[in-house]
């Protein structure tokens, strides 16, 4: 396996209008940032698999098909007795939209359930902070992120800083922070690096995050591309133009497509990359972001490596 993704899968219940009796409307879209990490990934050429929990119900039973249909291994999906985890976005009269998570299955993942052979046969491991953020998931990710660690596996993460989910920024910093010796690839948007970092310095908070051991820190910067430090350099990697549908989904498309050129490199992804073959693996990362950013929904936006291939533009 080249990427095992673990954490949250989830239902996006998204409002798209209202009725003529003016009831709200809503859209259950598949999401949760690791399980989209895998779907790109699996998209752009890498054989990916997931590993979270899930309802005993439609959703769920939605999911996993979402999985498999996109060629995800979903063998080590688990089944709760909790409900598939919803994230409820609304939208008031003054368009402004509000976020309610719903939090159910995804919560009671636990470390007993992790199949360590397969976090041992993956190239990357990789995790979000939304797994952090209780109990019971919190030490099933760290635990499967220590065991990739210790075997030689190479370790990604996704800060992907949700506030509705933790008691204060304090706490948030505290438990986001704390597996960072256990990583070796990050991808964390802009207002993340401070809570992790100190400071909102590019190149001083990438550096502060090298000398605690990250291999590869990339920092997105929405359309203007991404800032990267890799052995000891640091540059900032142009965003491809395009006219934006909707954001959602960009940033997992970017990471799972970075992961899936790093696996097509060999057993080991990272061994002997230099920073020219970096940053063509940064451009090509940025275009399919692109693409996602040109079309509506997360994982349906998100392309196919076909539409990539020959330096194609959205």
């Amino acid at each position: 396996m080249d990427v095992t993704a673990i954490g949250e899968i989830l239902i996006d219940l998204t409002q798209t209008g209202v009725n003529a009796a003016g009831v709200p409307q809503f859209s259950a879209n598949p999401g949760g940032a690791p399980a989209n990490v895998a779907v790109a990934a699996a998209r752009l050429g890498a054989k990916s698999a997931f590993w979270g929990k899930v309802g005993d119900d439609g959703f769920g039973n939605y999911l996993r098909k979402v999985l498999t249909d996109n060629g995800v291994d979903a063998s080590s999906l688990r089944t709760g007795s909790q409900p598939t985890t919803m994230a409820v976005v609304s939208v008031d009269e003054a368009g402004e939209r509000s976020f309610r998570f719903l939090r159910g299955a995804d919560r009671d993942i636990c470390p007993e359930e992790v199949d360590e052979d397969a976090v041992l046969r993956s190239k990357i491991l990789h995790f979000g902070s939304v797994s952090l953020t209780a109990g019971m998931s919190r030490s099933a990710t760290i635990f499967a992120a220590r065991t990739a660690h210790k075997n030689g596996g190479l370790v990604s993460y996704d800060p992907n800083y949700r506030p509705v989910l933790w008691a204060n920024q304090a706490e948030a910093a505290e438990w986001m922070t704390i597996p960072l010796p256990l990583v070796d690839i990050i991808k964390l948007a802009e207002e993340e690096l401070p809570l992790l970092a100190g400071t909102a310095d590019l190149e001083e908070g990438t550096r502060i995050l090298e000398e605690r051991g990250l291999s590869l820190i990339m920092v997105t910067l929405g359309g203007e591309g991404v800032f990267c430090r890799w052995k000891g350099a640091s540059w900032h990697q142009p965003g491809v133009p395009v006219k934006v549908a909707d954001t959602n989904g960009a940033g997992d498309t970017f990471l799972g497509a970075v992961l899936s050129r790093l696996c097509a490199r060999g057993e080991k992804p990272l061994e002997g990359l230099e920073r020219a073959e970096l940053e063509d693996i940064l451009a090509f990362a940025n275009r399919a972001a692109a693409f996602t950013c040109s079309r509506s929904g997360a994982i349906p936006a998100m392309p196919a490596l076909a539409e990539l291939e020959g330096g194609r533009m959205p």
